[in-house]
């Protein structure tokens, strides 16, 4: 085919333009068995580096443990335009119970059911329907119950390149803690600002009485 003499990475950048998922080191050295793992982690950290300093509307990124083109993010609402579609949403509870198992699993649907209060098969239904997570065994206990953990498929949904890549609870938490205190310092604001105005409304009715027509005799 010629390719030998195809510098590497455009041939690898040419992998990653025709596939429709995230391709990986392992996967490409499969393609190009004579080329070395480290030149091919080296061609990808220079496409990466190429694409990264471009400035387009895409990107190489890694996700899922693999690498792939994707739409930047202030971007995709033109592309959602165009394909005239929204994005998939989860409902607060879906996205509370793959929080759940994004941070513990594996995990059993009790574990989970005991976190969050509620019975949850309808919602593991959903969420194993999406491919957002997978039931990886049974553990060994009475009744085998089922284990759960999440799929490659929210690796993708979610931008990340493994599992590791989730923010850390401290970083939530945090996160939290400062917009909760942001939103009582506006209502303390908001408060004080209402105060003002009934304050103001107060003198200015003052005023007028003080400095209206004296009474007639």
């Amino acid at each position: 085919m010629g390719t030998e003499t195809k510098p590497l990475k455009l041939i690898i950048e040419a992998f990653l333009f025709a596939s429709d998922k995230p391709v990986t080191a392992n996967e490409i050295h499969s393609w190009l068995p004579d080329a070395t793992p480290p030149d091919i982690k080296q061609s990808l950290e220079e496409l990466l580096t190429d694409y990264d300093n471009m400035g387009r509307s895409f990107g190489l990124r890694q996700v899922a443990q693999g690498y792939q083109f994707r739409t930047q993010t202030e971007y995709a609402p033109y592309v959602l335009q165009m394909l005239k579609t929204s994005p998939a949403r989860l409902s607060r509870a879906a996205f509370e119970t793959l929080a759940i198992i994004a941070y513990k699993q594996p995990i059993l649907r009790q574990e989970i059911e005991r976190l969050r209060g509620v019975d949850v098969g309808g919602i593991l239904r959903t969420l194993l329907e999406k491919d957002l997570i997978r039931i990886m065994g049974r553990k060994n206990l009475p009744g085998k119950p089922l284990i759960y953990g999440t799929t490659k498929r929210f690796l993708e949904v979610f931008d990340l390149k493994d599992i590791n890549s989730l923010p850390k609870l401290k970083e939530i938490k945090d996160l939290v803690s400062d917009e909760e205190q942001t939103a009582s310092i506006s209502e303390e604001e908001r408060r004080a600002e209402k105060s003002g105005e009934e304050n103001t409304g107060e003198e200015q009715g003052q005023a007028r009485t003080e400095t209206g027509p004296a009474p007639e005799d």
